[in-house]
């Protein structure tokens, strides 16, 4: 037998070498085209199956809605707040839902709703026409006695310029007419207590409802026996045209001021911080914002502000000392009778409303500073007033209070 020669040994062995990576190679590509085959289908019929669960989805909402379209192709019924099915739900990113929740009626809960009014646009100029408007804000326990004398304030004005907002007890309906400012504009309410932190909590409550109205400008507080005694141009011009907001703020020496304050709220309020003042307020929007979104003081008020000490009479008139001094006249717009002392202030009925009366409220020959300026008009509203007083109110209002 012959020896194989060196040389064909080697050339044998690279042959074999050849062979093992071309196989190795054609693997590679088997494995390959049958990955992208195997993709191919797969997505097939991923693309089939969320296709059919679109088609089903859409063919589902279809047969729920409730509207037929007519010949006008007018929309379908929109439903208020964006609180039902995307299906039935008008655009929730929309810049009118946003700007103006159409429906005061919301399940938010109080920290809920003071962070969603809390929020500010960064951006100066706005992507709108907006037009200031009044929030007039009523908190009452139940009927507004002096509804049809604010009906008639009200009537026949711009409904662009102002908005009402009630906080009643929780459970009462108002009975109005559909036609009248205040029909539907009651907000979700809480039980309120007098001389509690519960009065305060409603005040904050009807403040956050109304900023979330981004046209609402000016914020004016009033109850059940208060009344306007000038008419809505004069009251609208006044407080849009105020550079201040109007919260009595004074530092009260006896034990009804000074003696109400509790040293558990140091070190961050002061007893020569303290302060005092009517309930009854008038803000601007960017206080209001302070206001709401404020928790640290608030709470110091809540734990140490308890009877005889009264947080409604207190907390915004420090709050405001403390942080926003340069932004309040210092003073309220509301007028009331103290003199009688007491823990109320004096109740005024039928026998009491007469002209002369009412003018001394309008004017009473004393000057207030407006916009670094003296003027006689300085209280807008006016408090206390019992039932029996509306029929003579009503009496004078065209001829005193000129509306």
């Amino acid at each position: 037998m012959k020896p194989i020669a060196r040389g064909g040994v080697k050339e044998e062995a690279e042959k074999h070498m050849g062979l093992l990576k071309l196989a190795q190679i054609l693997s590679v590509l088997v494995v390959f085209v049958a990955g992208i085959i195997l993709g191919l289908v797969t997505s097939s019929h991923i693309n089939d199956y969320f296709r059919s669960q679109a088609q089903l989805f859409i063919t589902n909402n279809i047969n729920d809605v409730t509207y037929m379209p007519s010949n006008n192709s007018k929309e379908p019924p929109k439903n208020d707040n964006c609180s039902s099915p995307l299906s039935q739900c008008e655009d929730c990113l929309s810049i009118e839902s946003f700007l103006l929740p159409k429906n005061l009626t919301h399940a938010l809960r109080d920290d809920e709703l003071f962070w969603r009014a809390s929020l500010v646009p960064y951006k100066v100029e706005y992507p709108y026409s907006r037009v200031p408007k009044v929030a007039f804000m009523f908190l009452t326990r139940g009927p507004l006695p002096m509804l049809r004398l604010w009906e008639r304030f009200f009537d026949d004005q711009d409904e662009k310029l102002f908005t009402v907002y009630v906080h009643a007890l929780p459970g009462y309906e108002l009975d109005v007419s559909s036609d009248s400012p205040f029909h539907g504009r009651q907000i979700p309410s809480q039980t309120v207590e007098w001389g509690t932190v519960t009065l305060a909590d409603a005040e904050r409550r009807l403040l956050a409802n109304a900023l979330l109205d981004f046209s609402n400008e000016r914020f004016v507080l009033l109850s059940e026996s208060c009344i306007p005694v000038y008419n809505f141009p004069t009251v609208y011009k006044y407080l849009t045209s105020s550079v201040h907001s109007f919260v009595e703020s004074y530092d009260e020496p006896t034990r009804y001021g000074r003696g109400r304050y509790s040293r558990k709220m140091l070190p961050d309020i002061q007893l020569y911080q303290w302060r005092k003042g009517s309930q009854w307020f008038e803000i601007h929007r960017t206080l209001a914002v302070y206001v709401i979104s404020d928790t640290k003081y608030y709470d110091l008020f809540k734990k140490y502000c308890k009877p005889a000490c009264y947080p409604d009479e207190h907390y915004l008139p420090t709050f405001i000392n403390m942080f926003h001094g340069s932004l309040n006249a210092n003073r309220s717009v509301t007028w009331v009778d103290w003199s009688m002392g007491g823990p109320h202030p004096a109740l005024y009925g039928e026998a009491n409303i007469t002209e002369g009366f009412i003018q001394s409220i309008r004017n009473n020959g004393t000057l207030c500073a407006y916009n670094e300026e003296q003027t006689s008009v300085c209280h807008l509203f006016a408090r206390k007033f019992a039932p029996s007083a509306l029929r003579p109110l009503l009496n004078l209002s065209s001829t005193v209070m000129e509306f």
